[in-house]
């Protein structure tokens, strides 16, 4: 996710991608997820298209009026990639290949997946950027029980979730896919739990100026329903974390 955001952020898309995800139910947002993945559940394809139409056009990342790093993980040699050049989309469609969930992106001979598996909060891209502060956001912070903020649905939002459930039975995806407690949840909070552990290596080792820590339990891989909660509440984190910077 950091790549996708940071990348329409770079590009001065990020408003439109925004005002996109809020006008669409997560229906329509669930069926860009092409399930028929080798190596992952979704291609990815059909969601790339859609990431393009939004940018309008796919762009060079040299061309970018800011600096850009995405960073994936080459799986096949056990090391960290950093992509700061060529397609934008490329860099992003390599760096959200979420363990199990996308398939791994072969990018110039190498096959890449979600860069969190090695490096949840990469600072060290920014050292050659010259920036007068960084600023994380850890997705894996500590669980808390205010994520469920987001349990008291509006009456539209379960019908809208129950159709989401429906949907997925529909392309055939087995219970231990879409379940809470399946093979996937279970190995997606796998993931977080290893990612938590890192990220909090990688900070003490690089740690930035401002650290923004997001509870891991906020929302699940198919909560699109809850996109403006989690948009605010990311807002009013940011706002918090600065005003206590400023009294240190």
């Amino acid at each position: 996710m950091g790549a996708l955001i940071g990348g329409f952020f770079a590009a001065g898309k990020l408003d439109a991608y925004i005002e996109w995800l809020q006008s669409v139910d997560g229906l329509t947002l669930l069926r860009l997820l092409d399930f028929k993945g080798s190596g992952g559940f979704v291609a990815g394809d059909t969601l790339i298209k859609k990431l393009e139409e939004l940018l309008g056009g796919d762009i060079h990342i040299e061309n970018l009026p800011l600096r850009f790093t995405a960073v994936a993980a080459d799986i096949e040699n056990e090391k960290e990639i950093w992509i700061n050049e060529d397609s934008l989309l490329q860099a992003i469609r390599a760096s959200i290949s979420i363990p199990l969930f996308f398939a791994p992106y072969r990018y110039k001979g190498m096959m890449l997946i979600d860069g969190g598996v090695l490096n949840p909060v990469p600072i060290a891209p920014t050292f050659h950027d010259g920036t007068d502060m960084t600023i994380a956001v850890n997705l894996g912070g500590e669980a808390t029980d205010d994520a469920p903020l987001f349990a008291e649905l509006a009456p539209e939002d379960k019908t809208l979730t129950s159709k989401i459930k429906n949907y997925l039975t529909d392309v055939a995806l087995p219970a231990t896919i879409t379940e809470e407690k399946g093979m996937y949840g279970i190995a997606n909070q796998s993931f977080e739990a290893m990612q938590s552990t890192i990220a909090r290596m990688k900070l003490a080792t690089y740690p930035p100026d401002i650290e923004i820590d997001i509870p891991r339990n906020i929302c699940g891989t198919f909560d699109f329903n809850k996109s403006k909660q989690i948009i605010e509440y990311g807002y009013n984190s940011c706002a918090k974390t600065f005003k206590n910077h400023k009294r240190v």
